[in-house]
């Protein structure tokens, strides 16, 4: 049965109260929800939050704005690396990275395991290293890249994972999933739990921020909401995909877990429940 430890790599505190939680006896509260999955390949991780040389220089590597917005708590101990090391592993262990996307809140720690394979969609490493907008220009921070991972680059191959264009990352059981909306090149990543239920496992990295977005009917505060229609590069598509991943859990029940980035609800409800993957 295939072993998946929940991270938490950062907490983010955002400007907004209520319109961020939804609740006003809510904070305003994002998490970094990655993954750490044991395969016969070794050690896989799914997204990498922010890595050490974000915590010692977090102003020059992440800049002001998303520093102020975001209200980051960055803490040594909070990365992967560090929490890694305290489940007994090295750095040298994680063989394979399987990244949602490379927004600094995902990639920032790639420089952390200079020995891995980073896997991520075509398009997204084409967006970062090669931004063709603004906004692209933007959210990539080229300093989280400068070390030169070593790139395995996917497109879909024509398979399908339960209606999903998808591609084999790294296992029969590690896939990417492309969601494009969020970022030019945005994907999930399937993993197969190799329990009974689920089966399966989504980390859907950005393509919703709201434990609610995937209820019927969806709810959102609006301040999330606003934050991700404005920072989307294709809006039209990212709605388009939240509603594939509600008629995938209408269609899949308890085969398919899913879970976003940044819920704090859906981290502390599977890390919290015995039975979760």
């Amino acid at each position: 049965m295939t072993k998946i430890r929940h991270l938490n790599l950062a907490t983010m505190c955002p400007v907004g109260g209520r319109l961020v939680s939804g609740s006003p006896a809510e904070p305003a509260e994002l998490v970094v929800h990655a993954l750490l999955v044991e395969t016969d390949e070794g050690l896989v991780l799914v997204d990498t939050g922010f890595g050490l040389d974000d915590v010692r220089d977090a102003r020059a590597r992440l800049g002001a704005p998303l520093l102020w917005a975001g209200r980051l708590r960055l803490r040594d101990e909070d990365t992967a690396i560090r929490q890694i090391e305290r489940l007994g592993h090295r750095a040298s262990d994680v063989r394979h990275i399987v990244v949602t996307h490379l927004d600094p809140d995902h990639a920032g720690g790639l420089a952390d395991f200079p020995h891995a394979a980073v896997h991520v969609h075509r398009r997204e490493q084409e967006a970062a290293l090669h931004p063709s907008t603004l906004l692209e220009r933007e959210r990539y921070r080229p300093a989280q890249l400068a070390h030169g991972p070593t790139w395995r680059l996917h497109e879909e191959a024509g398979e399908t994972w339960n209606g999903f264009a998808s591609v084999r990352a790294v296992t029969d059981d590690v896939l990417l999933v492309p969601l494009f909306g969020h970022s030019r090149g945005h994907a999930a990543v399937a993993v197969r739990t190799g329990g009974t239920a689920p089966e399966w496992l989504l980390h859907a990295g950005d393509a919703y921020f709201f434990h609610g977005e995937l209820d019927e009917p969806p709810t959102c505060p609006p301040g999330l909401a606003l934050f991700q229609r404005v920072v989307a590069f294709d809006d039209a598509a990212r709605r388009a995909n939240q509603a594939r991943l509600r008629q995938l859990r209408r269609d899949q029940g308890p085969r398919v877990r899913i879970v976003s980035a940044h819920s704090p609800h859906e981290y502390r409800e599977i890390t919290s429940s015995r039975t979760s993957p």
